[in-house]
């Protein structure tokens, strides 16, 4: 990437976290620019996802992918991590309406800014009214990962072990994290995350209005990772027994992940899931790659079909990445089994950005032309749709596609942040 390039993706990515960041008592707003009345009642500013128009709470998704870009002061991440440390959820079970639970130690999805947990999508109230389909009966599972991943950002930056002591209701953050990690049901066996329709929960939040059982591929990814910076933090203060544990839970992880997911007759996509939905997985097959959890024939094989489907223009539109190729669909009017989105728009079929920095990072390792005519799509989509150029453009925006039903929420941070987090430490 030159420099040009870089620098404009770099303020680019700062104008939309300042346009996200809601200062102490100010009013998240609407679409049109109205206060909502949901102020920040916090003593610190808190970064939502979005913008022009704010999502109203914290998301603990979020907020790691816009940390990792550099541009957030650390002190700002401590706030946002204290504040999610505070709102999980307590040692017991606890039973919400209908089916809907969470389990001990249960992270949540969203913090709203009155300092509320709500533990899943779909919905502002932290109340026993949350949960239930289509979000599934059990927290999703990103959160519990992501939340780990904004503690080793945070303590790598630091370069301070002491915040792994710090405690939250007498219990050491080090221990809460464990406790999050070991939250989320995983084989025994294979180390995989996996779910079940009676006690079914969202692996990914970006598929998160998807409907998916058995092994799930991005979360297992995603407790790989988790499993690596675990046993950095361990290592870190001394715990080497657990660090060396959380280091076979990745071990594990990597040896399952190419039998249990394995590419339809003549593909080379991973499957999303083994259950329902297991459609080819765009975004899963390219973070394994990136992530080297992928290696040997197996991974050749899905890079070949990423080649391919580049080439023949089934998977990318200006910059962005499809969930699932326009070539595997499960069907003419939805591109996964079961889902309550319609085709081509949201998950079911718009374009995202937010994968895009793996992508360009993955064929840059062999193949810079390819790289290079993605990275020229992405910056060009948003130099074209840049936000500060006026109030009729709302790039960087969460989706895209040839629809216009497909665009959906202007100044969207994830599509500027995760790709910078990636490119920018090139």
């Amino acid at each position: 990437m030159n420099d040009n390039d870089r620098q404009f993706l770099i303020e680019l990515a700062q104008a939309a976290i300042d346009s996200a960041r809601l200062e102490p008592g100010a009013s998240a707003l609407d679409p049109e620019g109205k206060p909502t009345g949901r102020p920040n009642t916090q003593e610190f500013a808190i970064i939502p996802p979005g913008g022009r128009a704010h999502y109203p709470a914290l998301w603990v998704e979020d907020i790691p992918y816009t940390f990792a870009t550099g541009l957030v002061p650390i002190e700002e991440g401590l706030n946002h991590l204290r504040l999610i440390a505070a709102c999980q959820n307590g040692p017991e079970w606890r039973a919400l309406e209908g089916t809907a639970a969470l389990w001990p130690y249960a992270v949540p999805d969203h913090v709203n800014f009155d300092g509320t947990a709500v533990f899943f999508p779909g919905t502002y109230s932290p109340d026993d009214d949350q949960g239930g389909e289509p979000w599934g009966v059990r927290p999703p599972a990103s959160n519990h990962y992501d939340f780990i991943w904004l503690a080793w950002l945070l303590v790598r930056h630091t370069g301070d072990p002491g915040l792994l002591r710090e405690e939250f209701s007498g219990m050491a953050l080090l221990d809460r994290l464990r406790r999050a990690f070991d939250a989320v049901p995983a084989e025994t066996r294979t180390g995989l995350v996996a779910t079940t329709a009676g006690e079914r929960f969202v692996g990914f939040l970006y598929c998160d209005a998807i409907y998916m059982t058995g092994r799930l591929l991005t979360a297992s990814l995603l407790r790989h990772r988790a499993a690596g910076q675990m046993a950095d933090l361990y290592a870190l203060v001394g715990r080497k027994d657990h660090a060396e544990a959380m280091r076979a839970v990745a071990r594990q992880i990597e040896q399952n992940v190419p039998t249990a997911f394995t590419p339809r007759p003549g593909r080379g996509w991973l499957p999303a899931s083994t259950g329902v939905s297991s459609q080819d997985d765009v975004w899963g097959t390219i973070y394994a790659l990136w992530r080297r959890v992928l290696v040997g024939p197996p991974a050749q094989k899905a890079y070949q079909q990423i080649l391919r489907a580049l080439d023949d223009g089934t998977i990318l539109y200006e910059g962005a990445v499809r969930h699932v190729p326009l070539d595997g669909d499960a069907s003419a009017t939805s591109a996964w089994e079961r889902t309550v989105v319609p085709h081509n728009s949201y998950m079911n079929g718009a374009y995202w950005h937010a994968p895009t920095g793996w992508l360009i990072d993955l064929l840059s390792r062999e193949d810079p032309d390819h790289a290079g005519t993605v990275l020229d799509a992405y910056v060009a989509h948003m130099r074209e749709h840049d936000f500060r150029r006026g109030p009729g453009l709302g790039g960087p925006w969460e989706c895209i596609g040839p629809e216009k039903e497909a665009w959906k929420c202007p100044v969207f941070l994830g599509s500027i942040t995760m790709p910078l987090g990636v490119l920018a430490a090139d």
